[in-house]
């Protein structure tokens, strides 16, 4: 279990109480010493929630345009499935993002010569039969060589650098996100004995030849034997293995809130055990080196628009969709910007790269179809606090040296990722980029909290935070940017991802076909990539399909 205080500590951030000795939240006093630049930087959450209450503006007749393919949704499953339709030689698209950067989560920004992520900030090396994405990454010039058993190798400026992670604990920087220091011997054991289990589940195979874990999860095995993990909890699984020593409970709930945005509690065993064994080649290999950039997935993100078919409208907020009523007939669309232009779209296929919540607001009728409508209520979603700060110079460490990836023991954040570690900029000035998943409590309350909290507030909590480990933060940091993800990460809690709702949820419906990671219950960036293949492809289909009718 985790320590009672880590605990009362998380729960403070949650409820906004000032107990917390670090924190400082909602009707508490603000220290007086902020960084002299800084704002909340998200530009769409007005515009969403003008959408939420009702607002559905009309285009004039004049403002209106025929498409072959409206993708809805700039993030990496849109723009992957405007690649690929533009791979396979069709280019009359149009992709309308709400917000002003492309990328949803794998967003990312430059402050100056520095680039920096705004949410994912790595890409793990795909196993070999990841094709679609190792001929992604091989165009962006990014992996080096590949072995005779198909695994690839990424060229050395793009694989994380060492020293790649680290774990600060009384007073003292230790390597890696496992405590080993001052761990007893039953902490080693239940350490080695959890590794030897996933190591397990990496080499399991069910009859059809199929792994129980691998990305992406469409691949997966879905034998009973497997898919039962998703039943209960990965806490309540690591109970009936009587491993109870704090530092692996600690370890395995980090990886549970870096990953889904949950604890152990919340996050389903199946899902647990995915984190660590998909990424495997086998028991006997090490994890896939992780590729980085100082932008983060932001990088990927670049490559895609890039080389994405037709035209892509950011600040472009879709706020309708209505299928066609008779065979034949085109849907509409209906968008607009934000100086408020209204604009329409007709189009015989629209590929919603949306999240699944929007889904049943603004498509016309789905909400009435009672399976759908069913479906869309088991998906849930968990809200993060992202901060970027710009740093004159960087702070004195005790222990382990500086890393691209620094964590704290006992906080309910993630703590920060280094924008110029990969740039080999060990010194001088630099952007930390923070993460905090708010996991416990009401997630309407959470995303309230977040919403509603200014910019001071909000400033001084990660300070507050941050400065446990690097008590002069406060004298270093020029500028703290503030992004808000109200629904942040789909959040794979027992009995979700082996329901019935992804694949409700990912059928096409009335010329509609759904690609984001939401569909595949777990928030990564191979999966989003996945479903914006699938989705195009099923267009594709359905344009040959009707060429030849």
């Amino acid at each position: 279990m985790m320590s009672d205080m880590s605990r009362l500590r998380r729960r403070d951030v949650l409820v906004g109480l000032c107990a917390a000795p670090w924190l400082t939240l909602m009707g508490c006093e603000v220290r007086s010493r902020l960084p002299p630049a800084g704002e909340i930087v998200d530009t769409a959450v007005n515009i969403g929630h003008r959408l939420r209450d009702g607002w559905r503006p009309i285009p004039a007749d004049e403002n209106w345009q025929e498409v072959g393919v409206v993708i809805v949704g700039g993030g990496i499953a849109g723009l992957s499935a405007a690649w690929e339709l533009r791979r396979q030689g069709y280019e009359d698209v149009v992709v309308l993002e709400m917000d002003a950067l492309l990328g949803g989560t794998s967003q990312s920004t430059a402050y100056g010569s520095i680039p920096a992520p705004w949410g994912a900030h790595y890409l793990p090396i795909p196993l070999p039969h990841q094709t679609d994405l190792i001929a992604l990454l091989d165009k962006m010039g990014v992996l080096e060589a590949r072995a005779s058993n198909g695994m690839v190798r990424g060229r050395e400026e793009f694989v994380c650098r060492e020293p790649e992670e680290r774990l600060f604990h009384d007073g003292i920087w230790h390597e890696g996100l496992f405590l080993e220091h001052g761990a007893s011997d039953s902490d080693l054991q239940q350490w080695q004995a959890f590794q030897q289990e996933i190591g397990r589940w990496a080499d399991w195979k069910d009859e059809q030849g199929r792994r129980a874990f691998t990305i992406p999860v469409s691949q997966c095995s879905d034998d009973p034997a497997v898919t039962q993990l998703d039943a209960i909890s990965f806490a309540q699984w690591l109970d009936e293995r009587g491993w109870t020593s704090p530092r692996v409970r600690w370890s395995l709930d980090y990886a549970c809130r870096d990953d889904y945005g949950l604890t152990l509690e919340q996050t389903s065993a199946w899902a647990g055990v995915f984190y660590f064994a998909a990424r495997l080649a086998s028991s006997a290999a090490k994890p896939q080196a992780l590729l980085t950039w100082p932008e983060g997935n932001g990088r990927i993100v670049k490559h895609l628009a890039d080389h994405a078919a037709g035209t892509i409208h950011t600040q472009t907020a879709m706020t309708e969709v209505r299928p066609a009523k008779q065979p034949g007939e085109l849907l509409e669309i209906i968008a607009v910007t934000a100086d408020e232009k209204v604009r329409g779209y007709r189009t015989r296929h629209v590929i919603w790269a949306a999240p699944q919540l929007l889904a049943t607001r603004l498509i016309q009728g789905l909400a009435h179809d009672p399976e759908r409508a069913a479906a869309a209520k088991q998906f849930h979603y968990g809200a993060w606090l992202v901060a970027n700060l710009c740093l004159s110079n960087r702070p004195a460490s005790v222990g382990y040296p500086p890393a691209w990836d620094n964590v704290f023991y006992d906080s309910p954040s993630l703590g920060y990722v280094v924008a110029t570690h990969q740039q080999l900029r060990d010194d001088g000035s630099t952007v930390w980029t923070y993460y905090l998943p708010l996991c416990e409590g009401d997630e309407s309350a959470n995303r309230k909290w977040l919403l509603n909290a200014t910019w001071e507030e909000l400033a001084e909590s990660v300070l507050a935070d941050i400065e446990r480990a690097h008590p002069e933060i406060r004298g270093l940091v020029t500028r703290l940017d503030i992004q808000r993800w109200g629904h942040g990460m789909i959040r794979p809690t027992p009995g979700f991802v082996w329901s019935s709702a992804r694949q409700v949820a990912a059928r096409p419906w009335g010329g509609i076909h759904f690609a984001n990671t939401d569909l595949s219950g777990v928030a990564l960036c191979e999966e989003a990539f996945d479903h914006g293949l699938r989705a195009a492809r099923e267009v594709l289909a359905a344009v040959s399909a009707q060429a030849t009718s």
